[in-house]
């Protein structure tokens, strides 16, 4: 497993005071301001719509709609029976509702599948979260070993500077040969180099840094300068396979693993339902009013011949009940005698759909496969990742211990040069030599120390230990 270094956009804040941060607090920083961090936090509240719209899927669905129209045209006036261009109105309502009885459990597991989807965002954001701090970490401990390093130069300077006027005054007193003080004053020019390539350094980590935080003022920003010791930790006392196996339980990616086999499985169970019969239920209610006159009758009638007997000659007829012209009923009226109901069960048996609902299945299945051995394979790469990271920081404190017998063997072996070089016994090159050994030996040790707190933090934080620096 692999330390993913997300795309940052840098939308830099301006401070116009002086800050020193600790590495929780620079932790804090960049994790509020980190903008893939946000736009997991948005993947997490659309997840959450997601289930919003899985568990409105079990409710009915409710529409309803209304229409007024107008209608121009030739139609025949009720008054003269003539077919003239008039004018009618109508207007007409109604609505419908419909419920899922049955359809394959899909909508229970819709809903159970955009619950493990919020879960799996909210792993893949704590993930991000947890490289974040790593970055941040490194980051933090390269300044504080910059520093360390510029302070170290510094002192050394002194020193060199200390040197070259006291040889100066011993030249000048003819204890020592002139030739002694080139060696020395170009000494001290490489010095002066090491002190501005250090001051670059030391500058060049906290603007990375403060890239992280989104500070754009670094001159102002700092971090906590203490005398950093190598920390008291029990943790290489487990075993790699002990530590391996706490990190199981905690790592937001083997969690987000797990999750995507569930998702996957969920997958195929809804994939299987598509090929299930379903069951619906419906009811519709509509209604319509007119606006136009009627002929209604009046409640006389009038005899009409239909015909006539052959035989007789007699005509026959027949009474029909004579109209008048009446306007539309009233709105109450026409909404009691107009409306319409429809209710009933829908049932879909899919047969054949082109092999596209059984094609849906075998891809879950090949999904799920997929997801399983991904996770396999971060198992794999997380059990590598702390075997090297274990065995790393074992070989980072030993290196550590080997250098503080260095710079111990260095500093006598340096003590002794200085007094027989301010004794006359040897020359200015040997001098610088032992003294540019010993230097040497300070910055090894510096940057060992700060190696095996990093790998060591490392380890911790996998294990579950909170990255503190104390």
């Amino acid at each position: 497993m692999k330390l993913k270094y997300y795309i940052i956009i840098f939308g830099f804040v301006n401070f116009t005071f002086s800050q020193t941060l600790t590495l929780r607090e620079c932790v804090e920083m960049a994790v509020e301001k980190n903008i893939s961090v946000k736009q997991s936090a948005l993947e997490i509240e659309n997840a959450n719509v997601d289930k919003l719209n899985a568990f409105g899927n079990f409710l009915p669905n409710f529409n309803a709609q209304s229409s007024h129209s107008w209608n121009i045209g030739l139609n025949q006036n009720i008054t003269t029976g003539l077919l003239e261009n008039v004018t009618t109105q109508f207007s007409s309502l109604g609505g419908s509702i419909g419920v899922d009885i049955y359809n394959g459990l899909q909508n229970i597991n819709q809903l159970h599948r955009a619950n493990l989807n919020i879960l799996a965002k909210q792993y893949q954001l704590d993930n991000m979260i947890d490289d974040i701090k790593l970055l941040v970490a490194n980051s933090y401990l390269q300044v504080m070993f910059n520093q360390e390093i510029l302070t170290t130069q510094k002192s050394q300077l002194i020193i060199a500077k200390e040197q070259l006027k006291r040889t100066t005054s011993l030249i000048d007193a003819g204890v020592l040969p002139v030739g002694d003080v080139f060696e020395l004053e170009a000494n001290l020019a490489s010095q002066e180099q090491s002190i501005i390539q250090a001051e670059n350094n030391y500058i060049l980590s906290k603007i990375s840094l403060a890239q992280l935080l989104q500070i754009s003022d670094y001159e102002n920003f700092n971090v906590v300068i203490e005398d950093l010791d190598i920390p008291f930790s029990t943790i290489l006392d487990n075993s790699p396979k002990s530590i391996f196996e706490k990190a199981l339980t905690l790592r937001n990616d083997i969690k987000l693993g797990v999750v995507n086999i569930e998702i996957a499985e969920k997958d195929i169970e809804l994939a299987k339902g598509s090929l299930q019969p379903s069951l619906r239920g419906f009811y519709s209610y509509s209604n319509r009013v007119g606006y136009s006159d009627r002929l209604i009758g009046d409640g006389t009638f009038s005899d009409v011949p239909i015909g006539t007997v052959l035989s007789s000659g007699e005509t026959v007829v027949r009474p029909i009940e004579n109209t008048k012209i009446s306007p539309a009923l009233s709105l109450a009226d026409q909404l009691r005698f107009n409306e319409g109901q429809n209710y009933g069960l829908s049932l879909n048996i899919p047969i054949f759909n082109g092999f596209s609902s059984r094609n849906s299945v075998k891809r879950a299945k090949i999904n799920l496969e997929r997801s399983k051995n991904s996770l396999d394979q971060q198992k794999l790469d997380l059990e590598s990742t702390i075997n090297q990271a274990y065995n790393d920081t074992r070989g980072a404190y030993k290196f550590y211990e080997a250098s503080q017998k260095t710079v111990k063997s260095r500093k006598i072996a340096f003590d002794n040069t200085q007094n027989r070089f301010r004794a006359g016994a040897m020359n200015s090159f040997d001098y610088v030599q032992a003294k540019q050994r010993y230097e040497q030996s300070l910055s090894d040790l510096i940057r060992a120390k700060f190696d095996y707190i990093f790998k060591l933090k490392v380890v911790e934080f996998y294990f579950g230990i909170p990255l503190e620096i104390k």
